[in-house]
């Protein structure tokens, strides 16, 4: 069976020709991909049928005979184990197994081997008794992590008994590849009728039995195809939210996933997107959130000449200097030359504070969250360490203009208070423009080309970590906010873009970044010509994520400079694919 995909993000494995993944599309962990292997074709995800014993194999299958269990994949009949769910097995624990038909392929029996090296050249990974994590959400979890972090993306991982349709969406977007519907089916068996909301008992008549088992078998077609809609257009994570409070296995899955998983999906997580929502509680957890929050703390630092800190409340429009009410804050603020001495920060929930300048970077550009005026403890918890970390470079006055509703906040420092009524009230606005007049009079003042630069300098910061000092050495800043162009010596090195949200770099500025080694791709020695894919790649800076600006090299010598289609470490080992999206090459 093939379904038609587009062929955006390809990459090739072996060198044999006639067996090869292609991924099309990436969501975070989760990947549609197509796996060859001669004439025949395997996608991914996918939900394979289970046949009833007696049933002949036919590809995409799997079912039981008297002694053996089978799986019809790649045009083979892989047969093993005679038990199709079982309970937990009483044969020897961590089983590797191999099958002569198809040696891409491995079958192993949980808990894990200790040594999983045995298992790196495979494509395709069975877990035959993965029924057994049904009852385990955190077993489930360290599984999976184990196998992502020691073996990477390249293999297939297969679950046999594992999905439903209430599950299918996360356990795809933990990484899980291959499914079935042996579950479903089961549980029909007891006129359970499964859904993507989670099971309900259906009084189904006797004769409508294979009626009851029909309607299971739809709904994991229906959730099939709905993963992979959501994965095409990079919003995997918004489905799962929507589909874990079905169980607690799935909600403590997720949880476990979040908190355990990190480092492994922020390295699959774009830093550019478009809209992300943010409904649920579990949210608050994503890799691209949490990622944005640990850079404002670590990596970030407020314009060195900043003096007032003025707090205000996020808007639903984004970028929020685009929204109505804060065009109503700007232009109270900004009415002469103490502008240069304040420094604007959005409070928020689920990114904590967002400074002003960081406004354009994604994902502060791009979250929609549902507003009732009421704070969670756990937004609680890190706004105010988010914000404490800010006051500790020592502003000389602080002007919270929230409104009602920020309390939590009193005892951090002390603050001035320009709100009366509604934040965007007239009587408001006078109170902060005054405000700002009095605290700042005896301030002295900055230039707007020193304000920008130190401005800029924290937008480089955050994108690109220390290297941003090299490429500002003995720069200047034109234009007007946010496309601000990034000169020295009368040549420009990038231009920050509203549309992009980030700092583009031109092959000036990329030749800055490569002295630097942060952000670089290095490739055999060849000329650019197009796009640059996997298969030229030699080395890669382990720290690049999709969307990054990089530059590429070669032997020290600058090639080109783009943005980036595929995370570093994958760069390293895939064979096909545009690693790099080239937007300006050397001659």
């Amino acid at each position: 069976m093939k379904w038609p995909i587009s062929d955006l993000n390809l990459y090739y494995i072996h060198i044999n020709p006639r067996v090869m993944l292609e991924v099309l599309h990436r969501s975070q962990g989760g990947r549609l991909c197509e796996y060859r292997r001669g004439d025949f074709l395997l996608e991914a995800p996918s939900v394979l049928a289970y046949n009833r014993e007696g049933s002949s194999p036919e590809e995409g299958t799997v079912g039981v005979e008297e002694t053996a269990r089978w799986y019809r994949i790649l045009g083979v009949t892989l047969r093993h184990d005679p038990l199709i769910l079982g309970t937990k097995s009483s044969k020897e624990k961590g089983l590797i197994h191999g099958f002569s038909g198809l040696p891409e392929v491995a079958l192993l029996r949980l808990p894990l081997p200790q040594n999983l090296d045995v298992l790196k050249d495979k494509d395709i990974l069975i877990i035959e008794n993965a029924f057994e994590l049904r009852s385990d959400p955190r077993k489930a979890v360290e599984t999976v992590l184990r196998l992502r972090s020691e073996l990477g993306f390249r293999p297939i991982i297969y679950v046999p008994g594992l999905a439903d349709p209430s599950n299918l969406a996360l356990l795809t977007y933990m990484g899980l590849d291959l499914f079935d519907d042996t579950y479903p089916v089961i549980r029909s068996w007891d006129a359970v009728r499964c859904s993507d909301s989670g099971e309900l008992l259906s009084y189904f008549d006797s004769d409508l039995g294979q009626d009851a088992e029909e309607s299971n078998r739809q709904e994991m077609a229906k959730e099939l195809s709905m993963v992979r809609h959501y994965i095409r257009k990079g919003r995997l994570r918004e489905l799962v939210d929507t589909r874990v409070p079905s169980s607690p296995w799935s909600v403590a899955a997720l949880r476990l996933y979040d908190r355990l998983g990190y480092g492994i999906m922020e390295r699959r997580c774009a830093v550019s997107g478009d809209k992300m929502a943010c409904n649920t509680t579990q949210s608050l957890q994503r890799p691209e959130i949490e990622r944005f929050r640990q850079k404002v703390l670590n990596s970030y630092k407020p314009p060195e000449h900043k003096r007032v800190l003025v707090l205000l409340p996020c808007s639903a429009k984004k970028p929020y200097s685009l929204s109505k009410s804060h065009k109503m804050f700007t232009s109270a603020i900004r009415t002469g030359d103490h502008e240069t001495l304040v420094h604007e920060v959005v409070v928020t929930s689920p990114l904590g504070i967002v400074p002003r300048e960081l406004e354009t970077f994604f994902p502060a550009n791009a979250y929609d969250i549902p507003v009732t005026g009421e704070w969670k403890c756990e937004e609680k918890i890190f706004i105010r360490n988010m914000l404490e970390s800010l006051l500790s470079y020592g502003y000389d006055r602080v002007v919270k203009h929230l409104g009602d509703g920020y309390e939590f906040l009193d005892d951090l420092t002390e603050t001035i208070d320009t709100v009366v009524g509604d934040p965007t009230s007239p009587a408001s606005l006078q109170l902060l423009e005054r405000t700002l007049r009095e605290v700042t009079q005896d301030m002295p003042r900055e230039s707007y080309q020193t304000d920008r630069m130190n401005t800029l300098r924290g937008i480089m910061r955050f994108q690109f970590g220390d290297a941003a000092e090299t490429i500002l050495s003995g720069a200047y800043v034109t234009g007007k906010y946010p496309f601000w162009k990034i000169m020295a010596d009368k040549v420009q090195l990038g231009m920050l873009t509203g549309e992009r949200g980030m700092v583009s770099l031109t092959l000036d500025g990329a030749e800055r970044l490569m002295r630097t080694g942060s952000m670089t791709v290095n490739i055999e020695d060849f000329s650019l010509k197009g796009n640059l894919f996997a298969v030229g790649v030699t080395d890669a800076d382990p720290g690049i994520r999709i969307g990054d600006d990089v530059a590429i090299c070669h032997d020290g010598e600058l090639r080109g400079v783009g943005v980036a289609l595929m995370p570093g470490p994958d760069m390293q080992f895939l064979k096909r694919g545009i690693a790099v999206k080239v937007r300006h090459k050397t001659k």
